[in-house]
Order: structure tokens, then C-alpha cells, then sequence
């Protein structure tokens, strides 16, 4: 088994490197990839250094079985046929081929039989509010369809990555010491602030993010679900939090609710409010599972549930999802 990531420098890379080793994922080589400046970087892997080398058009993939790419969708189009013209899976991490119809859009706990069928070596990672969200409606659609979910989101720096993490710090920093506060990579000062705007505005008042929500959401559960979603950039480092409100076919009570997610794959459930637990962003960074509490029944519709989800954008919500649906495969046959 001969695995390459490509995007390495990235903050996504850097985690997939942490999350192979950590889980002991099964491969006999690594192989990294990068752009024309992260070429020659040098990185430790079960103690020993490998080089990133140069992304190029040749046949550096020839024998690759899976590649995890993580370096933008301009990257991920131009280079998609290079990577799997020899057989290659490509896991591709951004957002260029999730609405193809050729290309399954994968969630392991949802949607993993979707896999096996690959017209183009490609399977797409969804974006990381959407997989936050899905594992925790899968949960309550195995209960009742769900008709329709709003959802507000609550997305930690990391969502813009590497340079978004570094901003944040920076300007708390700054903040501290009573200086102005430097704004390149969010649109405004994010440091003490809440910004109800990720991603870019579309003509009907949404942004990409938030659409990205509606249109994942029903391509990953196969079903007629309705989002609508709100999304907030926060002042917090990594780990995404959502509020999400459902309303479903049949009634479901809170304790077939939290039946339901604590049968779930992927879930756990930290759900006491009466002692102050609840899941929160500050403690869950660095931990696998979608954590959801606060669930309870929606006060205007008798069909209506609600509850809080929290979980690592960078791990989950990306490559440690990219990472299982290679793990899934390999289970299944699908890839030797």
C-alpha cells in the first residue's frame, strides 16, 4: 500500500500526517506532495524524515493506491487526472468536484457504500460544517425522515486555515496590548469579535458556505432535506459549533433522541445541563467524535428537535473523515 498526500504544508496536511500515524493506518510508504516553494520541506513520520517533493504532471503517482489531497479546488482540477490516471484513489479534500454527479460525496457514518462507485478515482470530502452536521442527522433520520433543518453555525478560525488560526492569535495579542489589530485573511477584526459571514455572498443573500450546507447535506443523505443555514466565524482556535434545529415526519422524544445518538457511530453524547456539561469547542480540539447536547424538544413545533453539535474542524471535519473513508475501503475490499 503506497499513500500520497498532496497540500503537506497546509494546516489540513499537517493533520493528515498526525492522523496516519496516530491510527497506524495500514501502508508500506508515504509519499508527499507540495507546491513549487513547500518542495524540499522536510517532515517526521513514525520516526523518519521524508521530503516533500515537487507536484508536478509525470508519473510520480504510477504506483500510488490512495492519494489525500488537500491543496484548494484550482489545485484539485488540474491535477485530478495526473493523480489517477494509473489507478490512484484521489480523497480530495476542497470543494472541486463535491457536486459532480460522477464523484460520490462521502461521510462514513452516512454514506459509505457510495465508494464503490468510482467513474473518475475520485470520492469527495465534504465541507466541514456538513459533515459535523450529518452525522448527527443521521442519527435521527434512522428515528424519523427528516423534512427540514436550520441550523447556525458557530466555525472556528481553522476553517481558514492555517493563516486564520494565525491571524486570531496575532490579534489577541494585539488586543492585549492595547495595539490596533492587524486584518488580512477575515474581513473584519475577528478577536473579540462574532462575524456572521463565511465564505462568499450569492445573489439570494446566502453565502457559498451556507449553500454549501443545503446542497451537500442532500446529496450525502440521498433524501428531499431542506437546510437552511446560517453561518458565524468565532473567536475560538479549532472546533466548529452548531445549533441545529429539525423538524421530522413522526414525533421523536428527547430520550429516543439521545438514544439514537448514543447508539450512533462517531457521536457522544455530553448532555447534562443540570451540572453545567454540555459540549464546547475550548475542550474538545484534537478529538475524533461529533459531540452533541442540549437536546431537546423544539417549544413551537411538536415534530421539532433541537440540539448542539461540537466538533474539530481540521480533524473531522477533514482529513480525519478523508482517513476513514480510506479505512472504510480498505475494510470493504474496494482498495488491496
Amino acid at each position: 500500500m503506497k499513500v500520497a498526500i498532496v497540500g503537506t504544508s497546509g494546516a489540513v496536511g499537517q493533520e493528515f500526517l498526525r492522523i496516519l500515524e496516530e491510527r497506524d493506518f495500514p501502508m508500506d510508504e508515504l509519499v508527499l506532495f507540495g507546491s513549487s516553494r513547500s518542495a524540499g520541506q522536510k517532515y517526521q513520520f513514525k520516526g523518519k524524515e521524508l521530503t516533500v517533493k515537487e507536484l508536478q504532471h509525470n508519473d510520480d503517482f504510477k504506483n500510488i493506491d490512495i492519494a489525500f489531497t488537500s491543496a484548494g479546488a484550482s489545485t484539485s482540477k488540474e491535477y485530478a487526472e495526473t493523480i489517477t490516471k494509473y489507478g490512484a484513489v484521489m480523497i480530495d479534500n476542497s470543494s472541486a468536484f463535491r457536486m459532480d454527479d460522477d464523484v460520490p460525496l462521502v461521510v462514513p457514518e452516512v454514506n459509505a457504500k457510495a465508494c464503490a462507485n468510482l467513474p473518475r478515482n475520485i470520492i469527495a470530502n465534504p465541507n466541514c460544517t456538513t459533515i459535523q452536521m450529518v452525522v448527527a442527522l443521521k442519527a435521527i433520520e434512522d428515528v424519523s425522515h427528516i423534512k427540514r433543518v436550520h441550523v447556525s453555525t458557530y466555525q472556528a478560525a481553522s476553517g481558514a486555515g492555517a493563516s486564520g488560526m494565525e491571524e486570531l492569535e496575532v490579534q489577541v495579542k494585539q488586543v492585549v496590548n492595547g495595539e490596533q489589530p492587524t486584518v488580512k485573511k477575515f474581513q473584519h477584526q475577528l478577536a473579540m469579535n462574532i462575524i456572521p459571514h463565511v465564505d462568499v455572498f450569492t445573489d439570494n443573500g446566502y453565502t457559498k458556505e451556507e449553500m454549501k450546507m443545503y446542497n451537500e447535506s442532500r446529496k450525502i443523505m440521498g433524501t428531499d432535506i431542506e437546510v437552511s443555514a446560517t453561518c458565524v466565524r468565532i473567536p475560538v482556535m479549532r472546533a466548529h459549533s452548531e445549533t441545529i434545529w429539525v423538524e421530522t415526519e413522526s414525533p421523536i422524544s428527547v430520550e429516543q433522541a439521545r438514544e439514537a445518538f448514543e447508539k450512533a457511530q462517531g457521536i457522544k453524547v455530553i448532555d447534562n445541563p443540570s451540572a453545567n456539561e454540555y459540549p464546547m469547542p475550548l475542550f474538545l480540539a484534537g478529538k475524533d467524535e461529533v459531540f452533541v447536547g442540549r437536546i431537546r424538544k423544539d417549544l413551537s413545533n411538536p415534530n421539532g428537535l433541537t440540539f448542539w453539535t461540537v466538533s474539530d474542524q481540521i480533524k473531522k471535519g477533514a482529513a480525519l473523515n478523508a482517513v476513514q473513508i480510506a479505512e472504510y475501503m480498505i475494510k470493504a475490499g474496494l482498495i488491496k
